[in-house]
């Protein structure tokens, strides 16, 4: 489900992840393809179904409406830029031509693993996103064949086989589970819907893709709309004031979908899986805010009700902006863009809820890669000077 507040740590949790000057020239890839849900939605839904997506989306660093559930970039975009590629444009988006030079996204806000119901936000779910890259590739070949002059904004042929596949959903099969089931009715369910996966990931291989970039998911129990909802009794949150039950789907999901991408990297030789660890960068945020230049910890960046969650239901976040609807109580700080990524809700080179400034990294990401295939027993990921907030997992 698309949240309709902007978290504090959604808005920064991922960015110092992408943010990275890459030292192997082999990760720098020609074309990324992307699925997922909101959390890397570049305007899918916007397009596919005409969800609502105005100020104060976008507001900070596009200043307009960009198609993001976001108040400015999401991951997706911070990884585009980390290697000098443009932004990637929605697949259900034609208007204006266009460019998949580079890529495309088949991500959609509220997009689930399992096939959507009639409840469902998006019916874009990810075997739906498998299917819409399968004939993107299969239409994109066809006029590379024969030679059109659309072809300047299309990838090559060979991109498809040296591209990235990125990949990151599951939170709202979880969240929504919740809704109707107890936690012990929702645990069964995690094999089936990493099933699933697993199915559209082998569509993907079959297709050709060999490199994959696989998010976990985030603390569920710590987004502002759940504590609200299933945090009532004091007894069933942590110490952080996120609710236990959540999490502790979360973990036992990430648990399963490590084991499956170890499953699968061990599978085939030519391949490489890097595993990447959301949860523990998001936890350690929350955990540990007051390090990374923050106020609160859990409270929405965009919403209404006052501390400490500024939560309620009945009114969504609307065309304000976003650093004065905690009246004051600076939720992010900004980054030095120069040595890592500026992230501000005031300028015009950040994205954040806040004009304050405060530098929370001041070095560069480092990431260490080793060229394709990449095999787990020899799979290192090295990270320089940001102690433990980044948690990469290579497969």
């Amino acid at each position: 489900m698309v949240p309709k507040v902007f978290n504090n740590l959604y808005i920064i949790t991922l960015f110092a992840l992408l943010w990275f000057l890459v030292e192997s020239t082999d990760f720098r890839s020609p074309a990324i393809f992307n699925f997922g849900d909101s959390n890397s939605d570049t305007g899918g839904l916007a397009a596919g179904v005409a969800y609502p997506t105005g100020l104060p989306n976008g507001e900070t660093h596009f200043h307009k409406s960009s198609g993001r559930i976001c108040d400015g970039r999401l991951i997706i975009d911070f990884l585009m830029d980390s290697l000098e590629l443009p932004f990637l444009n929605p697949y259900l988006d034609s208007i204006g031509a266009p460019s998949f030079q580079n890529g495309c996204n088949f991500a959609t806000g509220g997009s689930t693993i399992l096939p959507a119901n009639a409840a469902s936000l998006s019916p874009f779910s990810f075997g739906i996103q498998v299917s819409q890259f399968i004939r993107f590739k299969a239409r994109v070949l066809e006029i590379l064949d024969e030679g059109r002059k659309a072809t300047k904004f299309l990838p090559q042929k060979e991109n498809f086989a040296l591209g990235l596949y990125a990949i990151d959903i599951g939170q709202n099969d979880l969240d929504g589970a919740f809704y109707s089931k107890s936690e012990e009715e929702v645990v069964p369910l995690i094999p089936t819907i990493l099933s699933e996966l697993e199915a559209g990931i082998q569509k993907l291989y079959d297709q050709g893709a060999r490199r994959y970039w696989i998010h976990n998911t985030g603390p569920l129990g710590c987004l502002p709309r759940i504590i609200a909802m299933f945090g009532n009794d004091t007894l069933k949150l942590d110490e952080f004031g996120c609710v236990n039950s959540h999490n502790r789907v979360a973990k036992l999901f990430n648990s399963q979908l490590h084991t499956l991408c170890k499953k699968f990297q061990e599978r085939y030789s030519d391949i490489s899986v890097t595993y990447i660890d959301i949860f523990s960068i998001k936890l350690n945020l929350i955990s540990n805010f007051s390090e990374y230049g923050f106020k609160q910890p859990i409270a929405a960046c965009c919403g209404f009700g006052g501390l400490p969650l500024n939560y309620d239901k009945r009114i969504p976040c609307v065309s304000r902006r976003v650093s004065e609807t905690i009246g004051g109580v600076v939720l992010l700080t900004s980054l030095s863009k120069t040595d890592a990524v500026g992230v501000s809700g005031s300028d015009e080179t950040g994205d954040g809820c806040d004009n304050s400034s405060a530098n929370v990294f001041t070095s560069s990401v480092v990431v260490s890669t080793f060229s394709s295939p990449i095999s787990f027993q020899v799979s290192k990921l090295t990270i320089f000077q940001v102690k433990s907030l980044l948690q990469l997992k290579h497969i």
